[in-house]
């Protein structure tokens, strides 16, 4: 910042002060006099701003850090909107204004923007005035009036379409770009409803005066919980013809993630970055909690289950505490273990409380801590007031301590002393964990739960149980934050497929029968879960199955053509084209074709994907008649049906889809990418792939693509070769070293 004064205003006049500025980050300021903390002063500074100087470390959840964002400010970027927008989290607002930045620090806040006066304004709070400039801008003043901390201010400025919505009387406005504005209700529309949810849940009313959500370009998260303006990034704009195949997706799920913020994180923020659970860890057990409301428990549970592995599956993960006194930046607090695996935590809290004493906890917690900041001790103190219960052994393993159970399940039936033996151990290292847990047994016909404890490294437990059990079934409610190994046989996954209730039993019994195509049971499991009622379960199924399998074939061949045609969900309706597709058979084409027409991208990008492995050449021509309007899923399949049977005419808009897509579509293309690569005819196209996929390899290296990436070059490399085109081999050469050599 250039700071060009600082002083304290006293009877409405400014008398300078020293100060010292020399880091560029802090401002050392010299009062005039000793100030007690029951008197009040007010500091005057007269400065500008400079973010774009300012060069600091983002981190997985928000990859850029200056705070304030210019968009295509010039307006020379075609196709691309003119915008302002900010991003504070986590020390972003001190970038574009003074302020002690730090999550704890409380205070109201008067934005005033002056801009051209086509341009639409948001930031926290009420818009307090308008006023229209004789040099045809317009200044608008925004008037946040409760506390909140510096983070969470924010300010967005744009050619935006608003669409009003209300909620008990509240203002609920949705900003897009003007193209967007017409799905506005379907995006957005699911809020009011939100709001209504969480503050009975929470028995806590809404506490702000408004809630706008806006949507941005080139954003740098991908959203954002700024007090009463919630901001997302373009992710979640989409056509009608999009929404069809988004069901409970990425983009809903954000924005129930972002509205709970409003409660656990800008009501009640996080003492320090430390303590971020009580704000990640709360908005991400709401994705679960909505889903359950909204779409039933199985997407809740199917949630859970992802984000469980996701944590699961994260290197050095388990080695890091969820409340982390120690780290070596604050942005690395915003990680697996914040995010999901604090969810889960949550959802075992609840289970071992009790839904009605876990909410009331939540409550007691927000009411006690309104407008300050907590940690996660006062969540703990809460919950043992609601409860009545001792939480100390549960908050001293899972937020003081680091790692998750790698539980061993193993059983034993004794038809003599009619004994059913269950083996449990903890393979893990590191800290014991103390597992409450329930265990159903299923024999004769009945269940029978049995609510038990793990607290050594290895427990057995006897059961008297008549006759030999048809399933034991440990952790019968399935929320234990665990990798688990069960000793079960098909039969007994069969059984509890077709009789335990919950979503992780139905996926469990899948997965096993996967392994054994072979066996009746195993046929039997996945030929049911083609019809399972969870849409999730029934894609599993289908992309499970082994059609070279002739038992299986027969069974699931009238079923699937079935699903392709007729299911409500588009996404097992393109999963079972694909399947069929697979197949190569002609007799399938004229179902194909039939998709086509179909509304959903995914089920015609299905389709054009089908015809392509039958009919090759004619495929060319449905994806060229598909060109002017795809996205997703469609706009994979026209550019795999490209790279795969097309050349040089196709190799332009191949090239041009790839280098525009997103992550997700880029890793779903970069196969055949290569493989068109590798024989394209122009050797100046191979190098414009070449480098495409090089810069992939680099830019997500640190994710473990490197030897994928690094592969795909070699075989590119080798294709090259053979068709004598030694400077695209050499290029090949060079963007290996170069994906190796990143860092």
């Amino acid at each position: 910042m250039d700071l060009k004064t600082i002083a304290v205003v006293k009877n409405g006049k400014n008398i300078p002060l020293k100060f010292k500025y020399e880091d560029s980050l802090t401002v050392n300021i010299q009062l005039d006099k000793v100030y007690h903390n029951n008197e009040s002063y007010t500091i005057y500074i007269d400065y500008t701003s400079k973010p774009n100087q300012l060069h600091v470390k983002g981190s997985a959840a928000i990859n850029d850090a200056k705070g304030l964002y210019f968009i295509n400010p010039d307006g020379t970027e075609k196709d691309k909107p003119v915008q302002v927008w900010t991003q504070g989290e986590t020390t972003g607002s001190s970038c574009w204004f003074p302020t002690i930045d730090m999550p704890e620090q409380k205070t109201t806040d008067e934005i005033a923007m002056t801009v051209p006066a086509k341009y639409v304004t948001l930031s926290n709070g009420r818009l307090a005035s308008q006023k229209v400039n004789a040099d045809g801008t317009r200044t608008d003043t925004w008037k946040q009036e409760l506390p909140h901390s510096p983070y969470l201010f924010m300010m967005a400025v744009g050619d935006f379409k608003i669409y009003h919505d209300t909620w008990r009387g509240k203002p609920v406005d949705y900003y897009l770009e003007p193209k967007y504005a017409p799905y506005a209700k379907q995006i957005f529309g699911n809020t009011p409803e939100m709001l209504e949810f969480y503050s009975k849940t929470l028995g806590v009313d809404y506490p702000w005066n408004k809630y706008a959500q806006i949507v941005v370009r080139d954003y740098v998260s991908g959203a954002m919980e700024n007090t009463s303006a919630t901001l997302h990034g373009e992710q979640v704009q989409k056509t009608a013809r999009e929404l069809l195949d988004a069901y409970n997706d990425e983009s809903q799920i954000d924005i129930a993630h972002e509205l709970f913020h409003q409660w656990f994180g800008d009501l009640v923020t996080c003492e320090s970055w430390s303590n971020l659970t009580v704000n990640e860890s709360f908005a991400d057990f709401s994705e679960m909690l909505w889903s359950e409301h909204k779409f039933g428990k199985d997407e809740a549970d199917a949630h859970s289950y992802d984000a469980m592995q996701n944590y699961l599956n994260t290197p050095n993960a388990k080695t890091k505490n969820l409340v982390r006194f120690h780290y070596a930046d604050k942005e690395d607090v915003f990680d697996v273990v914040t995010y999901q695996k604090g969810g889960r935590i949550l959802n075992m809290l609840r289970n071992y409380l009790g839904y009605d004493a876990f909410y009331k906890g939540l409550n007691i917690y927000l009411k006690t801590n309104a407008f300050k900041a907590g940690e996660a001790q006062q969540i703990r103190l809460a919950e043992e007031e609601a409860s009545g219960l001792d939480l100390n052994w549960f908050f001293n393993q899972w937020y003081y301590g680091a790692g998750n159970p790698d539980l061993k399940i193993s059983y034993k039936y004794d038809d003599a002393t009619k004994t059913e033996t269950v083996y449990l151990a903890q393979a893990q290292e590191g800290q014991t964990f103390k597992l409450p847990m329930a265990i159903d047994i299923y024999a004769g016909g009945k269940k029978n739960r049995y609510k038990v404890w793990m607290n050594d490294k290895a427990d057995t437990l006897n059961f008297h149980v008549a006759s030999k059990p048809d399933l034991v079934n440990v952790d019968g409610d399935k929320v234990l934050l665990a990798k688990k190994t069960d000793d079960k046989t098909l039969d007994e996954y069969a059984f509890q497929y077709f009789n335990a209730p919950l979503y992780l039993d139905r996926f469990e019994a899948i997965t096993f029968a996967a392994n054994h195509q072979t066996d009746k049971a195993g046929q039997k499991v996945l030929i049911a879960a083609l019809k399972d009622k969870y849409y999730g379960l029934r894609i599993k199924a289908i992309k499970a199955l082994s059609m070279s399998n002739d038992d299986i074939h027969n069974a699931a061949l009238p079923i699937l053509t079935s699903l392709a045609q007729t299911d409500e969900n588009t996404l097992v309706r393109a999963a079972a084209i694909t399947k069929l597709g697979a197949l190569k058979a002609s007799g399938n084409l004229t179902l194909f074709k039939q998709a086509l027409s179909s509304q959903s991208y995914a089920v015609q990008g299905a389709a054009l994907g089908a015809i392509a492995l039958i009919e090759p050449a004619q495929s060319l021509t449905i994806a060229k008649g598909f060109e002017q309007d795809n996205k997703g899923p469609l706009t994979q399949a026209i550019v795999n049906t490209y790279a795969t049977n097309g050349g040089s005419e196709q190799w332009p808009y191949v090239y041009n889809k790839f280098t525009e897509s997103g992550p997700q579509g880029k890793f779903g293309t970069v196969r055949s990418m290569a493989a068109m690569t590798g024989r394209v005819d122009k050797p100046e196209y191979a190098q414009q792939g070449i480098g495409a996929i090089k810069d992939l390899g680099i830019k997500y290296k640190q994710f473990g693509v490197g030897p994928f990436v690094t592969g795909l070059l070699t075989d590119i490399k080798a294709a090259r070769t053979k068709l004598n085109d030694n400077a695209s081999a050499t290029a090949a050469d060079e963007a290996i070293k170069a994906v190796n050599d990143a860092k």
